[in-house]
């Protein structure tokens, strides 16, 4: 199964869209939107409100932004994961005077009691609905579009690249933009390579207070919670195989070994294997791995990552899952060949049975396993890349004139600013240089 998400749990999914406008509480005030029951806006404020308090430095960002308007008459057009924690973010880009439209970048990433309430309590457009298809999928990303912004925040680069081929004529009105995540930042640096991206965009992902803890903590702890919310199998004693030891493969390794799982890493980098080695991991090929693996999980984003070859050596009863951005990295499509038959053995679990008998279990459509059977990242942690969102829109609106046509890192007096913010909502005092310090580390005469 590919992005456009064929087979019988495509099927399953919701394949008509229904097009709704709600009245927001100004009843002169229509917010357009595309969510799933705005009923569940009760729950989904309640939510929001909780993950806010785990968001000491969004909520600091937010009030500079309320006092400042940095961002008023800016048009944003957000292609996020619509979570408690992007609620929040959303909120703040709102009060910084914003015109904020929201869109999903997963099918299943979506928590619609978050979208309802958007929408009904803080008059955000969203649309976006948990299961939808790839055709709805696609057409929620055009209505964000259809805002015609002049900033894009982008998870996976999927509103780039639709907004670069099918949406030309809005090109003009953007002034630059953002990626958050691995995968988005290498396709957007492949546009930049190739002479297609039309406007500046800056990587959040590369920022260290994002991949350092977001990737590393953060997708370690929540892509554990999804598989063991989607199966609630005991990892101890199992064979746990990641594939990939960048930031979000070593989180995920850690909190496998922290749980008493026999970690396995698979590499194609091979200064990465060797790292992974000197962590005290067993480095070994993905088709070492498929023959003793008992859960694997894939941190890559790369293609066909498991492909026929390895499936042909699983063991019965594997649990294949993914936590990078989008479905490719296991071939589902070659392992629905090789299926006799499918069937959903638990929510977000599908069985795979084999010909020779074997059985394949595959967690939430091989989408992001965190986002998919669970919450996705902690606030606390989704606050340091939140704010480097916020700060790094509001970078983009004063500096976009002078900024090349590429993808480049959140600045560093950015990066260190929002550390700096969070140690202090922590309590935590660290030193300073001092001039003399300074004097030393700048020049070159005084050695031993």
């Amino acid at each position: 199964m590919g992005e456009d998400g064929q087979g019988e749990g495509a099927s399953r999914r919701r394949a008509v869209r229904v097009k709704r406008v709600f009245m927001a509480n100004n009843p002169e005030t229509t917010v357009p939107c595309d969510v799933k029951d705005l009923n569940l806006a009760d729950t989904g404020k309640r939510r929001i409100e909780w993950a806010f308090q785990s968001m000491p430095v969004l909520q600091n960002i937010r009030k500079q932004f309320i006092k400042g308007q940095p961002l008023a008459g800016v048009r944003i057009a957000a292609c996020l994961h619509v979570t408690t924690e992007t609620a929040n973010l959303m909120v703040t880009l709102r009060d910084g005077g914003a015109e904020v439209r929201l869109c999903a970048s997963n099918p299943l990433s979506t928590q619609d009691d978050v979208a309802a309430s958007l929408v009904r309590d803080y008059s955000i457009p969203v649309f976006a609905i948990k299961g939808e298809n790839n055709e709805v999928y696609y057409s929620h990303i055009m209505s964000a579009l259809d805002h015609k912004p002049n900033i894009t925040m982008d998870d996976g680069a999927d509103l780039v690249t639709v907004l670069h081929t099918k949406r030309q004529e809005l090109l003009p009105e953007v002034i630059g933009g953002t990626e958050e995540t691995t995968t988005g930042v290498i396709r957007l640096k492949a546009m930049a390579k190739d002479g297609v991206l039309q406007y500046p965009i800056i990587a959040i992902n590369d920022a260290a207070t994002k991949h350092l803890f977001d990737n590393r903590y953060g997708t370690g702890q929540s892509t554990i919670d999804g598989i063991l919310r989607a199966t609630n199998c005991l990892l101890a004693g199992m064979n746990f195989v990641v594939a990939g030891y960048g930031w979000c493969g070593r989180g995920v390794a850690m909190r496998a070994r922290g749980m008493g799982a026999n970690v396995i890493i698979t590499e194609v980098d091979p200064i990465k294997a060797l790292e992974a080695l000197m962590d005290g991991y067993r480095v070994m090929s993905m088709s070492e791995a498929a023959e003793i693996g008992d859960v694997f999980v894939t941190v890559t984003g790369d293609k066909a990552v498991i492909a026929k070859e390895h499936f042909e050596k699983l063991k019965n009863g594997a649990i294949l899952c993914n936590s990078g951005h989008f479905n490719v990295e296991i071939d589902l499509e070659a392992l629905a060949k090789m299926a006799s038959s499918r069937r959903q053995t638990r929510e977000f679990v599908e069985e795979f049975a084999l010909r020779d008998g074997r059985r394949i279990y595959v967690l939430g459509e091989g989408r992001l396993i965190n986002l998919a059977a669970a919450e996705g990242h902690p606030a606390s942690v989704m606050d340091m890349s939140f704010a480097n969102q916020a700060l790094s829109v509001e970078y983009m609106v004063k500096n976009h004139s002078s900024l090349p046509k590429d993808c480049f890192p959140v600045p560093q007096d950015l990066d260190k600013q929002v550390a700096r913010m969070k140690l202090e909502s922590m309590g935590v005092k660290i030193d300073r240089l001092t001039l003399e310090q300074e004097r030393y580390l700048s020049s070159w005469s005084e050695g031993t």
